[in-house]
């Protein structure tokens, strides 16, 4: 009888051994293989929160099918414990070993709400921002101009949510004194910046943020951004250009961004003034006029006077040769490129066109003609 029961035991033993196997190995399938998520999705962790309330919240939302499971994982990679407050951006077909990774590895937030503090030419904004996990894009939730309209509710709400994100971004073309006069609005840094940095030396570019950063650090990383993109650029510069320095690189690429905001003609623009540096002709650009009379302080807001193009600054390119001393504006990484390999062509003049692009020429007779249609083009639209 005692070896019967002890033959039951055995197999009994062993049927249980290969069900845990089975059961291991389904958990393990489940874990490790593509979860049933059929969209991405934003998944808000708040402070405090623990694995179980996750784990619940993700089948909630079809993200995972099986709860126990995703915590048995968490808790078997001993990350149970790691898990981090934010937004984070689940995407579609997840694993539960992902999502684990995802809410435990830390860092900044993937997803939800930014807060971007917008310093353009010639205006600066605040927008409020949320991503959309169906398309990876953001939608705009609220804007304002902080020097002519009150906070929106929507930025207040969100202002103190514990997973705003926030960032600075810099356009390509603003001078170094709007960058340091608009980063005092920005409520969430502190600290004074002693003085303007030198003009040129600010990569434009989108900076994430945290409470309490300085505006100094700020301004430091802009400046770092930018020493790096012009050793980059100017190592990679062709060898018959006729810039003799990073500074003139500098200089130069900030004149092509000032004249012209159509991506495909930076090359093209580069190309005129390396023909007339090439030829001894003066470079007669008007934003070089306009960086004389304001410092890069503020924007002109009217055209250019005749009083102005015949005055004597060094950045009066209608007076002085070649380049002026300093750069006008801060270039992005395009115009810097452009700088240092132009397109080849023949062109020494270009014109506004009336359609935000530039008509070339080669010849003076042809300027001109560019020049009667573009001021025809400009008086049509002050009679309508």
């Amino acid at each position: 009888m005692w070896r019967h029961i002890a033959s039951n035991a055995v197999t009994f033993l062993i049927v249980a051994l290969f069900l845990l196997g089975g059961a291991i190995l389904w958990g393990q399938g489940q874990y490790r293989g593509e979860g049933p998520l059929a969209q991405a999705i934003c998944l808000k962790v708040d402070r405090g929160s623990t694995m179980s309330r996750v784990s619940d919240d993700l089948a909630k939302q079809g993200a995972i099918s099986s709860p126990s499971v995703f915590r048995i994982g968490a808790d078997y990679e001993d990350k149970t414990n790691q898990l981090k407050a934010g937004s984070f951006l689940v995407p579609e077909n997840a694993s539960m070993e992902e999502i684990v990774s995802i809410v435990t590895r830390g860092g900044a937030s993937s997803c939800g709400t930014e807060i971007v503090y917008r310093i353009g030419v010639t205006r600066a904004t605040v927008q409020v921002r949320q991503l959309d996990p169906s398309t990876n894009r953001f939608v705009e939730k609220a804007s304002f101009n902080p020097e002519e309209e009150e906070a929106p509710a929507e930025y207040t709400r969100v202002r103190g949510e514990s997973d705003t994100r926030y960032r600075v971004a810099l356009a390509e073309g603003v001078t170094s004194w709007q960058v340091v006069e608009e980063l005092k609005s920005v409520d969430l840094l502190i600290g004074d910046v002693s003085e303007v940095p030198p003009e040129g030396m600010l990569a434009p570019d989108s900076y994430e943020i945290t409470a309490n950063d300085t505006r100094a650090q700020l301004i430091q990383r802009m400046m770092d951004a930018q020493q790096r993109r012009i050793a980059e650029v100017w190592a990679q510069r062709r060898d018959d250009i006729p810039l003799k320095s990073p500074e003139e690189m500098l200089t130069l690429a900030s004149i092509i961004e000032k004249e012209t905001g159509v991506a495909e003609e930076r090359r093209q623009v580069a190309s005129v003034f390396t023909n007339r540096l090439n030829q001894g002709m003066k470079l007669q650009t008007d934003p070089t006029v306009i960086y004389g009379v304001t410092r890069g302080e503020g924007v002109l807001g009217r055209g250019l006077r005749r009083s102005e193009l015949r005055r004597e600054t060094p950045w009066n390119t209608y007076v002085i040769d070649g380049l002026p001393p300093t750069p006008i504006a801060n270039p992005g990484l395009a115009s810097l490129r452009a700088a240092v390999d132009p397109d080849e062509t023949p062109y020494i003049f270009f014109v506004a066109d009336g359609t935000g692009g530039h008509a070339f020429a080669v010849t003076l007779a042809e300027h001109n003609a560019n020049v009667a249609r573009w001021r025809q083009i400009e008086a049509e639209r002050a009679n309508n």
